[in-house]
């Protein structure tokens, strides 16, 4: 088992984030004597020294209770331990332990006398306190679980995210498998994965005994979820099929070894044939008799549990929901804001936003009929749709390809600084596509060694609209999503898990933000339809922050957010459906996107004001980009402190 006693000192500096010259001796003792007292207690520490302490033992144990997570990063054992084969306890002790975990580390960096700390140890020791907040999550609500991105989460098992799907992708895509050893550890890890399945069935257990239940509305794609990780044979699962080809890859890769690059091997060890066929009907062995019986066992259940799910949507009608969307509207809208405030800023911006796609619209001949009417016209014309075929779809993914090329051509223009790794493009698995988003990022590993995914959900072509693809791929791609995490994660002196940070407004309001400066950059030039999938996108995100404070705090059922969704959107009623249920699963995340892009805006246009001829936008990316991501205030006070310098 991993001990945070056992780091090494170079680990914990790259840990903490702190400055090369510290006391490393001091921070391995502030380390070591905090079981026992608390570290601002320390006799002659500094406050540099328990900072950089207190963050570093924040990230060990952060990594301890998240095995997984240092397998997306492709963390070594030298930094992390054998965490190979464990997987997080999700059980609802497991889940107490963590958020106790997390919010003794926020406890600990609130203790810290800052007085003699610069501003820049000062905003450290906050953004860490705030991340720390964030994974503890609402003390007064116990449901749910913490997710390493979306932080405090009401229902551990729904239709769009959870660690039965979360964990699944990253063994099939994220673990690395070079040698036998590597091999023995994924065997254990799907051990593992199967006792991890039974501690969210009792989760869910102990979470309806509290009240707390999955809404009605969202069990139907639950259970078609559930239903299809054991669809297909176990020799067929993605679990092991991933296997199979990355034994085949290490053995490959064995062979073409010099001698100087051959790494020892016992006959017991080498990868022959027939070592592998052995290895891969383990796997096989392990999903038909152990997992995918853990799965129709809480298939089962929480089928048995729809009988009791409330009808009602919205988090309010869940025990103590109303603070728990509070809770989200402080963390992942990162906004100061009432829930009737956002509901009513959503409106007016559905409103603006409506009248510039009217004027594109009335442009190009579409003249009869509402906003929404028209766009829903343009949906079902053949021009703008691709084949629905694999052929089809094989077009579409080379398409995007291509987008992110042009794009990075383009993107020194407005950006000083590119993330070194690149982006690939990937089809959302099909096992999990029907609940899961139309796009969505996976960072790269910290190391540079795996790239970041760009993936796009082709479930149904007949939805995806070639006019709006562009800007999806500015959002999740470049210059959003990949630009910002890659760029964030190559920030190594300010700590792994501010290097990782989830701020949600920060992140997605960075996205959205990303498909204006696309605009800026020239993306749309001669393409009035792409423009309009654009603005399509940018009300998209307007209309969530009516429809999320209308389902959560107004008390809406799902056909009200659904029929003002389709309409302020101009979509279907059936392809919005999976949008509201994604909020519906998700209190508050859709908030962030909108709000943070505003702040982003309204920062920029402070500083083009202030700074006149010496605003440079390539300086203010770098500005907003470089630190990390960081709650809104924090970037706020960062672009006044920079007006300030550059006027001087």
């Amino acid at each position: 088992m991993f001990s945070p006693r056992l780091i090494s000192f170079a680990i914990l500096i790259a840990l903490s984030g702190c400055s090369p010259d510290s006391d490393i001796q001091s921070q391995l003792s502030a380390q070591q004597d905090s079981t026992t007292q608390g570290v601002s207690q320390e006799a002659n520490v500094t406050a540099e020294q328990q900072l950089d302490a207190a963050v570093a033992r924040f990230a060990v144990n952060f990594i301890k209770f998240q095995p997984a997570m240092a397998t997306s990063l492709n963390l070594s054992q030298a930094q992390a331990g054998h965490f190979q084969r464990q997987l997080p306890d999700y059980s609802s002790p497991g889940v107490m332990a963590f958020k106790q975990q997390m919010q003794q580390a926020a406890d600990e960096l609130a203790a810290i006398d800052t007085s003699s700390l610069n501003d820049k140890q000062q905003q450290h020791r906050l953004i860490n306190q705030v991340i720390s907040e964030y994974y503890a999550g609402l003390e007064s609500f116990s449901a749910g679980y913490i997710d390493t991105w979306a932080g405090h989460l009401p229902y551990i098992v729904n239709q769009i995210n959870g660690p039965l799907i979360d964990i699944p992708a990253i063994l099939a895509d994220q673990q690395t498998i070079n040698n036998f050893n590597d091999a023995q550890d994924y065997l254990a890890r799907l051990s593992a994965f199967a006792l991890m399945v039974g501690q969210v069935e009792a989760k869910v257990a102990d979470d309806a005994k509290a009240g707390v239940i999955l809404p009605k509305a969202l069990f139907p794609n639950t259970l078609k979820f559930l239903a299809n990780f054991t669809a297909v044979p176990a020799s067929e699962h993605s679990l092991v099929t991933s296997f199979a080809s990355k034994l085949a890859r290490a053995a490959v890769n064995s062979t073409d070894r010099s001698p100087a690059q051959s790494i020892e091997q016992s006959p017991s060890t080498e990868l022959s044939p027939e070592k592998i066929q052995a290895l891969v009907a383990k796997a096989v062995a392990q999903v038909e008799t152990n997992i995918y019986p853990a799965y129709r066992s809480l298939s089962e259940f929480v089928a048995a549990l729809e009988a009791k799910a409330p009808t009602d949507v919205g988090i309010w009608a869940q025990p103590n929901g109303q603070a728990f969307y509070q809770h989200g509207i402080q963390y992942l809208a990162d906004s100061s804001l009432s829930a009737d405030a956002i509901h009513q800023l959503g409106i007016e911006e559905v409103t603006r936003i409506t009248k510039e796609m009217d004027n594109i619209l009335s442009a190009n001949g579409y003249r009869e009929g509402s906003v929404g009417e028209r766009m829903l016209m343009l949906n079902q014309e053949p021009r703008f749709l691709y084949e629905n075929s694999d052929a089809g779809r094989q077009q579409l993914l080379n398409d995007l390809s291509a987008e992110i090329d042009l794009v990075m051509t383009k993107a020194p223009l407005l950006f000083s600084t590119l993330p070194p790794q690149d982006v690939v493009v990937k089809r959302v698995p099909i096992e999990t596509q029907a609940g899961a988003a139309g796009g969505s990022y996976v960072p790269p590993a910290l190391d540079g060694s795996r790239s970041g995914v760009y993936f796009i959900n082709l479930m149904d072509m007949t939805s995806i609209a070639k006019y709006g693809l562009k800007t999806l791929t500015y959002h999740e791609a470049v210059p959003g999503h990949h630009f910002q995490i890659a760029l964030n994660m190559q920030q190594t002196d300010i700590g792994l898990m501010r290097q990782n940070a989830s701020f949600n407004a920060f992140i997605e309001g960075w996205a959205l933000y990303a498909e204006q400066v696309a605009f800026e950059m020239g993306m749309y030039e001669n393409d009035p339809w792409g423009n309009l999938g654009r603005l399509k996108a940018e009300v998209y995100r307007a209309a969530r922050l009516v429809v999320d404070t209308g389902l959560h705090h107004k008390k809406w059922n799902r056909e009200q957010a659904i029929s003002y969704f389709a309409a302020a959107t101009g979509s279907t009623e059936a392809n919005v459906a999976s949008a509201i249920d994604r909020y519906i699963a998700w209190p508050g995340q859709a908030l962030g996107y909108k709000l943070g892009m505003l702040k982003i805006v309204e920062l920029r246009e402070q500083a083009k004001a202030a700074l006149g001829d010496k605003f440079d936008i390539r300086q203010f990316h770098d500005l907003i980009l470089l630190p990390g991501a960081r709650p809104m205030s924090v970037v706020e006070a960062d672009v006044q402190e920079w007006i300030a310098s550059n006027k001087a």
